[in-house]
């Protein structure tokens, strides 16, 4: 009786309930109907220890570190940085948008924190350019997946705190996916350019003038560097590499660049904490959901029944995606690795696929639901931004 709790977690969802009261109800319900007093109480008291974890303090302080960056004006110097050296081809203004994404994605890790940032600027500029208002939402939307794709990613230290892997691995893996996405964004932006005539977003800067964009943004893209050489050198943990990301930002942003005043550290600071808040909560009811899924036997069932359909890894791992990319379109990033990462893992760690590379594979095909219908989350946002411009 107890499998039953997945078709039950689905109905929540379909009904409008919020995902982390969903994750709570449906197995609370099957382990009061059956019984099990003293499993129900273990699934409230890990809401509690799912989120009392030291690893986990890397998320809030990745957002903190963020949100400094972004309201310290550190997105107008990516984004001039952009334009610098994109901005005189043809599409100019759509290059540029994803070029700033990329960029921003080594601050912040976050595809909401992407399209907050540079929606709210670069899209009422495409649209003065002569973009359609749709084209710009949808190109700052889909280019914000890579924000949790190149590190730091909120999603990966998730994946690596549920799966006991390597932060810093997932880290490095994911660099590759994320600077492809954005290649392959540029090389559509082009033949539509050509297609459909995209105006030219500015004239071709001299190196002088591309030299001084630089050196305004050399100390934003120097977090990345910092962050990631601190984590694979072993001069410091994840997490205390976003600590020193929050320290980093804010010096910066308060006696380097000066374009942050301390009375608006206050703003920046509930605006972070809400965010990690709702983040946390998540992620407490999802591993308490991971101890309904391991009472139940699913992953045993899930295993079986993925060999039953072939044994073939390549194969197995076609049908994975596409699942994955389904599940993406009707349930956010975190809840769905930390629901499906117990259960597919380890049939495909025991196939001899390498944990890191099916790691990277789950992080990144459900990255891709946040910009698809109807569960999209940065397509909210970027129509926002959209009808704020």
């Amino acid at each position: 009786m107890l499998i039953w709790f997945l078709p039950l977690f689905l109905v929540f969802l379909m009904i409008g309930l919020p995902v982390v009261f969903g994750l709570l109800a449906a197995p609370g319900i099957l382990l009061f109907l059956n019984g099990q007093e003293r499993d129900l109480t273990l699934l409230y008291r890990n809401l509690y220890n799912g989120m009392d974890s030291f690893p986990l303090m890397a998320i809030p302080f990745f957002m903190l570190a963020g949100e400094i960056m972004n309201r310290g004006g550190i997105t107008h110097r990516l984004v001039e940085f952009s334009q610098a050296f994109m901005g005189h081809l043809r599409g100019g203004l759509a290059h540029v948008n994803v070029l700033s994404s990329m960029l921003f994605a080594g601050l912040s890790g976050s595809a909401v924190a992407d399209t907050s940032a540079l929606g709210s600027m670069l899209i009422p500029a495409m649209e003065k350019q002569g973009y359609t208002r749709r084209f710009a939402a949808a190109i700052t939307a889909a280019s914000s997946v890579i924000g949790p794709i190149i590190p730091p990613s909120g999603i990966m230290i998730i994946y690596a705190y549920v799966m006991g892997e390597s932060v810093a691995a997932l880290f490095l893996a994911g660099l590759v996916p994320g600077v492809l996405v954005g290649v392959g964004l540029m090389l559509l932006i082009k033949v539509m350019a050509n297609r459909y005539d995209f105006p030219v977003a500015s004239r071709k800067y001299s190196w002088g003038e591309r030299g001084e964009a630089s050196l305004k943004a050399f100390f934003p893209l120097l977090t990345p560097v910092i962050i990631l050489g601190g984590i694979l050198a072993g001069v410091f943990t994840p997490t205390e590499a976003a600590a020193v990301a929050v320290f980093y930002a804010l010096f910066i942003s308060l006696f380097v660049l000066k374009t942050l005043r301390f009375t608006e550290l206050p703003d920046v600071l509930g605006r972070a904490g809400l965010t990690s808040a709702v983040v946390l909560l998540l992620v407490g009811a999802a591993m308490s959901f991971k101890t309904v899924v391991s009472l139940s036997h699913a992953p045993q069932q899930m295993a079986d029944f993925i060999l039953s359909l072939t044994e073939n890894p390549l194969l197995l791992l076609f049908l994975i995606n596409l699942l994955l990319f389904a599940v993406g379109m009707f349930l956010d990033a975190g809840p769905a690795i930390i629901i499906l990462g117990p259960i597919l893992g380890p049939v495909f760690t025991g196939m001899g696929v390498d944990s890191v590379h099916f790691a990277i594979i789950m992080c990144v095909n459900l990255t891709v639901g946040l910009a698809t219908p109807p569960m999209g989350l940065v397509l909210f946002v970027a129509r926002r931004s959209r009808a704020s411009g």
